[in-house]
């Protein structure tokens, strides 16, 4: 503040002040043991089946509910993959006879299990499929466990077990085994970047402590909505939950934290000081996390159950840290006094220690030139987002491990060795009166290669249809549609149609949360800035960060990260998440604009002054966020992976271009315009200065 004027009351503190912070801090001690029992069960509610992410209305999703009420329940079909590079011997026929039939003596299987040799002699396999697990993600592991106990690679005979149900455990053990390690690393990442930020060896304990009290209290929350209202918690949801409160949690830290600092200096007591910085500081942290949480509960209106419920577990997130940085965060500071600082504490009286502003330099150089600015950035966004175009296809089951299991080594031998025939059972559920007629049209259907009769209950009939081509191909694709179309009454479903529905669903709701998302967010801004133009602005921004981040993944993804497929999902999740929290930066930015226009700032001038001003926390703030999503890209399913690298470019992408160089050059060159039809695109609006309410220091 430079030379501020100081404030010393000369009384001294009520009793009121001495004790407010130990009631916030004696609060959520009371919260934390209430919602410590709810938050522990969170893992127990998760779930991973490919049933809790299909779309609501889809076909396979009305196969997955009818299987469940055929008896035995949900079946687990796997398939015995044996292979030998120089052709399978007598002795491994026999092994392999032998192993599948101890696995037959021990559970009870739906039919006797047959070999299918493959035209080349290498291969051996053996479908199989069991009701013993039902819907028990435990029990289906378990099972899955001890058939690969029994079938074991010997002597240069090389055994897998795949098949959907293998493929599903593994696939949940990975999503498992997130919770530590994601939680963790995202601790230790933003625990760096505060010591690096703050420069004190006791401030960043404090943000970070309260991230992580922040969490735990949204696990809990998290559990109280999947037990009330029924909503989806998978393992995807839950970590993205996780890096939305450390990563927003960090961000309104940084702003309370560096206005704090600010206060102390101009007043004396720590208990005024922060309640000024409150007053300062907290409208703006209000708006941002409201335009987070409207833009997430878009979400709501998606048909594919992963998406709609990460939309409500995405807002407890970042409403939890709300919550707990605006109070439980305050009140450890004050009670901490001005030593947490150390040792760079900010002395009552002291003025700033002023120095060169990185970005009043590049404020310069885009108010010097605005059009030109904004034009090259422009090119240059576009440009980038060209590369989309090169974004591989969807991402297929086999490929969404980074790192390969024993079920994508088993498809992968089977894909091989037997190209000119699916080895993966799609399954259709038709009227058990229509059994007969079904199963003659499925056979005659082209594309089909086999198809079997199996249990009828509850008025459906269950039919395994083998394609000809192989899984996820254009030809089973085709031949999924074909019994789609041909079937009526009938639903079609299994492993292949649920990722065929998994994509269709995924443009669906792109075509209707977008709009949502970018109308909530429209009118939370018109609201906050009494603007049309400014508002519009911020849109177009972060819609053209979005696709320049889409198209920076489409020159990475397949060349230097080896990805074979991109996530049907990425497109939507990452244009909800890089548009909240872009406005976020945004709203910091564009806010101090318009006070220091109301303080009668030229439009020019209050453009370079708030990006002198908050440029350095909204750095801050997005190097924070950008991190804790980059954490993401070190978990070893390919879909976390690319989420959190566009979500990460995406976010430095605006923090570091878009948010200092083109709003601020677009600012400049529009001048007044950018407030219509407000008052302040009227040369006359201008009256007396008014105060300061929201002023975002640097840090």
């Amino acid at each position: 503040m430079g030379a501020a004027q100081t404030v010393r009351t000369g009384a001294p503190p009520g009793r009121s002040r001495r004790v407010v912070p130990w009631v916030f801090l004696g609060m959520w001690v009371v919260v934390l043991a209430l919602a410590s029992p709810f938050a522990a069960k969170l893992a127990d509610v998760q779930k991973d089946r490919p049933v809790d992410y299909l779309p609501a209305s889809a076909d396979s999703t009305e196969v997955a509910k009818i299987q469940d009420q055929l008896p035995g329940g949900e079946a687990t079909e796997l398939v015995f993959v044996y292979h030998r590079d120089g052709g399978l011997t007598a002795a491994d026929r026999s092994l392999a006879d032998e192993q599948v039939r101890e696995v037959a003596g021990a559970h009870k299987l739906v039919a006797e299990p047959k070999g299918v040799p493959s035209e080349d002699g290498t291969t051996l396999i053996y479908p199989v499929a069991t009701t013993e697990p039902g819907q028990d993600e435990d029990k289906r592991d378990a099972l899955v466990e001890s058939v690969r106990e029994v079938a074991r690679s010997t002597g240069g005979l090389s055994v897998d077990v795949g098949g959907a149900g293998a493929l599903d455990t593994d696939a949940g053990e990975v999503y498992n085994s997130l919770g530590g390690p994601l939680l963790y690393t995202t601790a230790g990442v933003v625990a760096l970047l505060l010591v690096l930020i703050y420069r004190s060896p006791f401030l960043w304990l404090v943000p970070l402590a309260v991230a992580g009290i922040a969490d735990y209290f949204a696990m809990g929350v998290a559990y109280g909505l999947h037990q009330v209202f029924g909503t989806a918690v998978t393992g995807q949801s839950s970590g993205v939950m996780t890096i939305l409160v450390f990563g927003a949690g960090t961000d309104y830290a940084l702003l309370i934290v560096s206005r704090y600092r600010e206060e102390l200096r101009r007043i004396e007591r720590p208990y005024d000081a922060m309640a000024a910085a409150l007053r300062g500081c907290g409208p703006a942290v209000l708006a941002s996390s409201g335009t987070v949480a409207a833009g997430l509960l878009c979400l709501l209106a998606a048909d594919l159950n992963s998406s709609r419920g990460m939309g409500p577990l995405g807002t407890v997130g970042v409403l939890c840290a709300l919550a707990t940085m605006l109070t439980l965060l305050p009140a450890i500071l004050v009670l901490l006094g001005r030593r947490v600082f150390w040792p760079l504490v900010p002395a009552f009286g002291s003025a700033v220690k002023q120095r060169r502003s990185l970005f009043a330099a590049m404020g310069s150089s885009a108010g010097r030139r605005p059009l030109t600015v904004l034009a090259s950035g422009a090119v240059l966004l576009g440009a980038l987002a060209l590369g989309a175009f090169n974004l591989p296809g969807a991402l297929k089951q086999e490929d969404s491990f980074t790192e390969k299991p024993d079920s994508v080594a088993a498809m992968e031998t089977v894909a091989a060795a037997y190209p000119e025939q699916g080895t993966q059972p799609i399954t259709v559920m038709t009227p058990a009166a229509r059994a007969a007629d079904s199963l003659a049209g499925i056979r005659d259907t082209e594309g089909v290669a086999s198809a079997e009769r199996g249990r009828t209950a509850e008025g459906w009939t269950e039919i395994s249809v083998f394609a000809s081509a192989p899984p996820e191909s254009a030809g089973e694709t085709a031949t999924i549609e074909a019994l789609r179309d041909g079937l009526d009454g009938s639903y079609v479903g299994g492993s292949s149609a649920q990722q065929l529905d998994l994509k269709d669903t995924n443009a669906r709701d792109r075509t209707i949360v977008v709009p949502l998302v970018l109308a909530a967010v429209l009118l939370i801004l018109v609201a906050l800035l009494r603007s049309l133009v400014a508002p519009l602005l911020l849109l177009g921004a972060v819609v053209a960060v979005w696709g320049a981040s889409l198209g920076i993944a489409g020159l990475v993804f397949e060349p230097l990260f080896g990805f074979d497929g991109t996530d049907p999902g990425l497109g939507l999740l990452s244009f909800v998440f890089l548009v909240a929290l872009g406005v976020d930066y945004g709203i910091f930015l564009m806010h101090r604009m318009r006070e220091e226009c109301l303080n009668g700032a030229a439009p020019g001038t209050a453009a370079l002054t708030a990006l002198r001003t908050t440029g350095g926390v909204i750095a801050s703030a997005g190097l924070v966020l950008a991190a804790t999503f980059a954490v993401l890209t070190n978990m070893p399913l390919v879909q976390l992976v690319e989420l959190g690298f566009v979500i990460a470019v995406g976010v430095l992408l605006d923090t570091f271009l878009v948010r200092t160089y083109l709003v601020t050059s677009a600012s400049v060159a529009l001048g007044r315009k950018v407030w219509w039809p407000g008052a302040l695109s009227r040369p006359r609006a201008v009256a007396e200065p008014r105060p300061d309410p929201v002023r975002v220091p640097t840090p």
